[in-house]
């Protein structure tokens, strides 16, 4: 069993298209517009040896966490190979002042820098164990 895909609300679909295009390399479908669901779009990101991810947008997305759709997750976490690999990482998102925590070995035993993506939703880059 493998996981198909994880799906992120986001309000402003094309910054995160950008951002996982640019950051990750990420390849990206054509954009879906929903022709059932008014002002529903969302893209689909490949990432090379990852998930794919859905970045969904909704007109009337709403920020109250509990609610059925609502900006965000609580964090994912993305194996990006070596630790160098975490530390070159990390160096880029510092300097585009997305970085929220330098790479480090967690309590729990995880070597992991945490960037943040345009909607501030929290992203672990993980070194390989």
């Amino acid at each position: 069993m493998k996981v198909a895909h994880i799906a992120l609300w986001t309000r402003d679909l094309d910054a995160q298209v950008a951002f996982w295009r640019s950051f990750f390399n990420g390849t990206s479908n054509d954009k879906y517009i929903s022709k059932n669901r008014p002002g529903f779009a969302s893209h689909f990101i490949t990432l090379d040896d990852g998930p794919t991810i859905e970045l969904m947008t909704l007109s009337a997305l709403d920020e109250a966490p509990g609610n059925k759709e609502f900006s965000g997750w609580a964090h994912i976490a993305l194996n990006v190979g070596p630790k160098a690999d975490v530390d070159a990482l990390a160096e880029r998102a510092r300097q585009q002042g997305i970085l929220l925590s330098a790479p480090r070995t967690t309590g729990d035993g995880f070597y992991e820098a945490v960037i943040a993506d345009p909607d501030g939703n929290l992203i672990e880059l993980v070194a390989d164990a």
